[in-house]
């Protein structure tokens, strides 16, 4: 296998790689508040594990990597590991995804490693608000870390907000406002049903048609496709603004006709999509590089066409198992 394609002919070049199922806050959309059974430090792979399940995958045709979480930086000294990936021939770009609190003390260590781009997740500007979705008032220590990845030298820096109606819809034209003004990459992601699929889902599920519906009321703006990145964000510029903005929305109009990636969890499963249960260990494959390869050939030959997100909200019959893993047990 010369290339990771599968069975509908899409190419695989990006492998999202979780490193932790913990975290320091605890998202509504993502986390119970409590009750949580983390893995076992013990039953994480290890750095050097990782590092040689991207080796095998980089020989066939993986180039750009993610590092996610859980909250990756709650993971002792991460930057040894972006250190690591970064040396590894084949791969050109490394990203990480955070949700900031920590980014601040270790942006600098984490660039100099050869992390290549940040997300950082933010989802209102308002202390007390955040409080209440992240159920931990951190707001501040957020924001200090996008400073410190734009002191570090990070370009672009994209802000990742999840949109849950009743909540924090009446932010959206504050959110591009910061995009108009600042040089940042604002999106706005669907609130998807990992894990979840209940009616406080439903409830707060919100179409990102609504954030094109306030852009065009208030801004000139247009389809842009130089936003560098592995996702499936559909961007826009905003004239005469020096950020840029963009709409994530796997539900209300699912990209899986153009996804080229697959997801490591902390615990070692391959995933070919986020949504369903399916996946393999790559456990019992370490120190066989054959054996490796053929768990990600089998990756392939099992990925379906799409996730079916919209026919669960839809609540009508699905073609495969939902996963019953929250998100942060999977890699956001």
């Amino acid at each position: 296998m010369k290339a990771l394609k599968d069975r509908f002919g899409r190419t695989h070049n990006y492998l999202r790689i979780s490193v932790t199922d913990r975290c320091n806050l605890r998202c509504v959309y993502c986390m119970p508040e409590e009750g949580v059974a983390f893995t076992e430090a013990s039953h994480l792979l290890t750095y050097d594990q990782i590092a040689e399940v991207v080796e095998v995958g980089a020989s066939l045709g993986i180039t750009k990597l993610r590092i996610t979480g859980g909250e990756p930086l709650v993971r002792p000294d991460l930057h040894t590991l972006i250190a690591r990936l970064s040396g590894i021939p084949g791969i050109e770009d490394i990203a990480l995804t955070t949700n900031g609190v920590f980014l601040a003390k270790q942006a600098q260590a984490l660039k100099d490693a050869g992390l290549t781009r940040v997300n950082i997740s933010l989802d209102t500007l308002d202390p007390s608000r955040f409080a209440f979705i992240a159920r931990r008032a951190e707001l501040r220590r957020v924001l200090e870390g996008i400073e410190a990845a734009a002191v570090a030298g990070f370009h672009p820096i994209k802000l990742n907000c999840v949109l849950l109606k009743n909540v924090n819809e009446d932010e959206i034209a504050e959110f591009l406002r910061m995009a108009y003004e600042k040089p940042l990459h604002v999106r706005f992601i669907e609130y998807m049903p990992i894990g979840h699929a209940d009616d406080n889902w439903r409830n707060h599920y919100l179409p990102l048609s609504r954030v094109l519906d306030i852009a065009n009321e208030r801004y000139v703006i247009a389809r842009r496709e130089d936003v560098k990145g592995n996702g499936p964000s559909e961007d826009w510029e905003i004239e005469g603004g020096v950020g840029s903005f963009g709409l994530i929305h796997p539900i209300s109009d699912h990209f899986c006709k153009s996804c080229n990636r697959l997801r490591l969890t902390a615990d070692g499963g391959l995933k070919p999509c986020l949504y369903w249960m399916d996946e393999l260990n790559v456990k019992g494959a370490l120190g066989d590089t054959a054996a490796m390869r053929e768990i990600f050939a089998k990756a392939m030959d099992i990925k379906p066409e799409n996730h079916e997100m919209a026919a669960k909200l839809a609540d009508t019959a699905l073609s495969h198992v939902p996963t019953e893993r929250r998100m942060s047990q999977i890699g956001g």
